[in-house]
This record gives C-alpha cells, sequence and structure tokens, in this order.
C-alpha cells in the first residue's frame, strides 16, 4: 500500500470521526497524521514496522493502525464507522467546500442523506435556513455538486438546454459565411427530450460537404476532432457532442435517423424506403403513417398508433391554465403566497394557483401546524378577493408517513380544497411495504393528487421500489390524480407510465413543485416528458380551466 492510500484511508477516519463527534483530540491526531504521511520522502512499506511509531508525529496508536493497512489493506475502525454511516452521507465528503462539521448538520437536522437530496435542497433554499449555512455557500455548494455530477458524462435535460440551443445558434451564424443554403437541426436524445442527456448530436445538411468538413476543424466555440462518421469533442464540464456532415439532400432522412431510436427508425424506414424525403412530413407519408413527433419516437407502440391515426394530440406548455403543488414563505418557499400568486396572474397569465406548503411532520421545511393552517386559509381568502376573478386554490402537501395514513386528521384534511400526498422520509422500504404504504395514502378519500410517486431524484437517487401497476390502478378506481412533478430533477411519474396511466383513465397534473416564482417555469420540463408519455390537454388536471377544475374540486368534496 503506497503512503498516498495510506493517508487518504487516515484522513477518511479522521472525517467520520469528526462526524460521529469523537474525541476532537484524537480526531485531530489522526488528521495531523494524513498530513504527516502525505509528505514522508520514503515509503512506509519499506520501513520496519517497529520503526514506524519512532517516526515524528506518529506515536504507538497511530503506527498500529498503519501497521493494521499494511498487513490486511484495510482497517476495522474505519469498516466498523462506516457501516454506522449512510453511503450519500460519506460521499458528500467528497464535495468541496462542505467539511465533517457542515456535513453533520446536513445529516442530523436536515434530515438529508445523498447528494441528490442535498442538491434538491439547494434548489428548494433550504440550507440557509441551517445555522452555519448562507446564501453564498448553498450556491457554492450547489456549484459544486453539478461539477461533480458532471463528471460522469451525463445531464438532466435542463442542464445541457441553454448550451444547446446557444451552440446551434453559433453553428447557423457560422454556416451563413461557410455553406448560407445548409441545413442544421439538433438530434438524438435532445431532440427527443429524454430526462437525461449522454451526448449531445446535431445534424448539418450542406450543400457542399467537403468545405464545411474542412472549416469545421476550426470552429472556435469548440475543439472539434474528425472521427469515422462524426465531429466529435467533450466539452470541459464533461458533455460529449457529435456534429454530422450530410449532404443537403439527405438532411432529413439523416436528421430522422439520427432523432429516433433504433427500433424506431428501423420500422419507419421499412415501410417508407430510403427517399430521398422533401422533409420528416414526407417519410412518415410514405410510410403510410400519421406524423410521429419526436419526443414519441422511442419504440414503444406509436407506429401502431400512427397506423390507426390514433396518436394523441400532445399537451403544448400554453394549454396550462394554472399550477398546482407550490411553496410559499409559510413553509420552505422564498416568496410570499401574495407574490407567488401575482407572479402567476400577471406575468404567466395563468388562471389560478394552488398553494400546497408543506404539512407538519415536515418539521425542517417549516411545515404547518393546524393553527398555522387556519392563519394560511385566512390570507388566502383576503387575497382571493384582491386578486379576483384569479383563484388561490387551498392546498397542502401532506406527508404520507411510514404507515401509509396523512398527517393531519380528516377535520383538519377536509379544510383544504385538495390534497397532494407525498412521501419525503423513510425512503428504503421494499417494494411491498413501499406500495402498501402509498395504497393506503391514494385509498384516503382527502387524497386529491399522488405527489412525485417514486421520490426519485436523477443522476442521483433512485426511486423507491413500488408495483406501478397496482398503484395506477389504485389511483383508477379511487379517482386520485398522480402528479407528473416537473423538477428537472424530479420528472416523476416515469413518463414511460404516463401510458398506462391514461389508458386506464387516470388524470395526470404537471406540477412545477416551485417554491420561488421562477420555479413555475420548470412546468415546460414537466411537459417535455408529458408529451414523451402521450399526455393530451383534455387528460392533464391543470389544463382545466378555473371553473372546470372548481367543479372538478368540488365533485371531490367528501
Amino acid at each position: 500500500m503506497e503512503n498516498k492510500t495510506i493517508a487518504r484511508t487516515l484522513r477518511l477516519l479522521s472525517q467520520l470521526m469528526e462526524l460521529h463527534e469523537e474525541n476532537p483530540f484524537k480526531v485531530k491526531s489522526i488528521a495531523n497524521a494524513y498530513f504527516k504521511v502525505d509528505k514522508l520522502p520514503f515509503a512506509l512499506k519499506d520501513k520496519p514496522f517497529e520503526e514506524i511509531d519512532k517516526i515524528d508525529g506518529i506515536g504507538k496508536g497511530l503506527a498500529a493502525k498503519i501497521i493494521e493497512l499494511l498487513q490486511t489493506g484495510e482497517l476495522k475502525e474505519l469498516n466498523d464507522i462506516i457501516q454506522q454511516t449512510p453511503e450519500g452521507v460519506i460521499e458528500m465528503l467528497g464535495i468541496k467546500g462542505i467539511g465533517p462539521k457542515k456535513i453533520l448538520i446536513i445529516w442530523r437536522t436536515l434530515e438529508i442523506e445523498s447528494i441528490g437530496e442535498l442538491y434538491y435542497a439547494c434548489n428548494e433554499n433550504r440550507l440557509i435556513e441551517a445555522k452555519g449555512f448562507g446564501l453564498k455557500t448553498q450556491e457554492e455548494i450547489k456549484n459544486a455538486i453539478e461539477f461533480k455530477l458532471a463528471a460522469n458524462g451525463r445531464f438532466l435535460y435542463a442542464q445541457v438546454e441553454g448550451f444547446a440551443n446557444t451552440l446551434k445558434d453559433q453553428i447557423s451564424e457560422w454556416l451563413i459565411s461557410v455553406d448560407k443554403d445548409s441545413l442544421l437541426g439538433l438530434a438524438g436524445q435532445y431532440r427527443r427530450a429524454c430526462e437525461i442527456i449522454d451526448e449531445l448530436e446535431l445534424v448539418i445538411g450542406a450543400k457542399h460537404v467537403e468545405e464545411v468538413q474542412l472549416n469545421l476543424s476550426s470552429f472556435k466555440p469548440l475543439s472539434l476532432i474528425a472521427g469515422e462518421d462524426a465531429f466529435i469533442t467533450t466539452t470541459d464540464t464533461g458533455l460529449r457532442i457529435k456534429i454530422f456532415v450530410v449532404n443537403k439532400a439527405d438532411f432529413y432522412l439523416e436528421w430522422f435517423k439520427k432523432t429516433g431510436n433504433i427500433e424506431h427508425v428501423d420500422k419507419v424506414l421499412k415501410l417508407a424506403g430510403n427517399g430521398p424525403f422533401a422533409n420528416e412530413n414526407e417519410i412518415y407519408s410514405k410510410a403510410g403513417l400519421a406524423f410521429i413527433e419526436p419526443e414519441l419516437r422511442e419504440g414503444f407502440d406509436e407506429i401502431e398508433l400512427a397506423k390507426e391515426h390514433k396518436l394523441p394530440t400532445l399537451i403544448k406548455y400554453n394549454d396550462l391554465k394554472g399550477s398546482l403543488h407550490n411553496h410559499s414563505t409559510w413553509s420552505d418557499g422564498v416568496h410570499t403566497l401574495e407574490q407567488m400568486a401575482v407572479y402567476c396572474k400577471d406575468t404567466l397569465n395563468l388562471q389560478y394557483l394552488g398553494i400546497c406548503d408543506h404539512s407538519k411532520t415536515a418539521v425542517y421545511a417549516k411545515g404547518l401546524n393546524e393553527q398555522r393552517v387556519y392563519g394560511q386559509h385566512q390570507e388566502i381568502d383576503e387575497l382571493n378577493k384582491k386578486l379576483a376573478p384569479f383563484k388561490i386554490f387551498k392546498g397542502i402537501e401532506s406527508d404520507i408517513l411510514s404507515d401509509g395514513s396523512l398527517d393531519y386528521s380528516d377535520d383538519v384534511l377536509k379544510t383544504f380544497d385538495f390534497v397532494v400526498a407525498s412521501v419525503h422520509s423513510n425512503l428504503r422500504m421494499d417494494e411491498a411495504k413501499a406500495t402498501a404504504r402509498l395504497l393506503k395514502a391514494i385509498e384516503n378519500p382527502y387524497t386529491t393528487i399522488l405527489g412525485h410517486p417514486t421520490g426519485r431524484l436523477l443522476l442521483s437517487r433512485a426511486g423507491y421500489p413500488i408495483d406501478y401497476k397496482k398503484i395506477i390502478d389504485a389511483c383508477a378506481a379511487n379517482n386520485v390524480v398522480i402528479e407528473i412533478n416537473a423538477n428537472p430533477l424530479r420528472l416523476d411519474l416515469d413518463w414511460r407510465w404516463h401510458r398506462y396511466a391514461l389508458e386506464n383513465g387516470v388524470l395526470l397534473s404537471v406540477n412545477p413543485d416551485a417554491h420561488r416564482t421562477e420555479g413555475f417555469h420548470d412546468m415546460k420540463y414537466g411537459i417535455l416528458v408529458a408529451r414523451k408519455g402521450g399526455l393530451s390537454a383534455d387528460k392533464c388536471l391543470n389544463a382545466f380551466s378555473l371553473e372546470e377544475i372548481t367543479e372538478y374540486f368540488n365533485g371531490k368534496k367528501v
């Protein structure tokens, strides 16, 4: 074992000991040994064991640990303390800018146990509420996490969006001076609006192919290398990019090929032939199919539906009439209830807002006890008089407890216009227990919407395992809406289950889970995955008009 490995092991031990609030003198001693070992001018593995405790700064106790590492390759004391620490908490130690003292607060006070949960908490502005954290520290942690998550070369759609559109504009402008009659399109996962982007693909249809290829290597915004079939590069942030240059006459065929997944492309071209095609509409027309939107080209049943002209008319952002599941300063939001409402009314031109601050179990998020629920309802009544005809609906995000019950009595639950029931704690149940928990919440007559059904955080925390069919069937039987949580980290319910829900008569709702006014704009990401799942406006709860949704909520009253 090399010195650096020994040093890193000692450092991790000192950090975890500090995290578990062990003797500070012992912690400091081991931390000092880490620095000492890292700087030694000789290899400890070459040193006689009996001489190790004679090294300056290393006494008998530390020498015994080093010898144990050299002999066995591990440290029992470290293994024991690792067993007492959630894996995600240990991962946090690798985030630049936060040490054990801050992680202890994050873990013990905020009850956050993974990097994904920590990132989500930063987005919710929750960290600044904790002792020793401010807005600057919160932003530094958020940026450090984004850098860490990007290291594996996978990105959220929302993280790539701005860069992708800017790059397309830059290439388009560059092409004017190289081949002004060329065509350009984003393709692949990005064009299909996938929630995770592994690489960004673009297709150029050039009139002068060789000239474009010759000049593309010197395209300044990127350091492109000519590959076998494309120009490729990886950005400083770790995003892989491929740019294909094809003859202009073949552009629409190649754009089509580079957009859909392999199964979709193969099936369509078997019906349509190999062109040339004047546009993508002609490809589908020659295949005897209705046009299939890029989001749907995933190789499920979209081709069969297109043959029968039964494709849904996909929902658009402008179809939304209101925003449900949002938070204010009554719990852990950044903006006041009035600010959130006025932004919806005046900036977004929506007809209504559903406020769903956290319930009393969510102590970390300043959840509302019964008295504060009453106080918020009084403010809503006053604001509804002031902002009419715009309306604020009285909602709550009620925690689903471990046994599946909601955390208010029926007397309190009946005072709300609607209830979003969500899981926020005890996320490590097996599938049977997690499913039973949700089923009980769904069967509660006051549950209107099942919030972020699996609790997943993309790229950082898998959702808890559930039997999707049982959950969706229960929502159908109990007239419960399922949320498509539009936060780019969640996008939960997964779009792959939207079709099953819709086929069984379950309404979906695109909810931003906004904790500040800017959060409302996340609804566009919810719309993108809703389109992937085949959602139409008539089956989306918050595409209902004010009159329609008022009638719907009144019809749900127990």
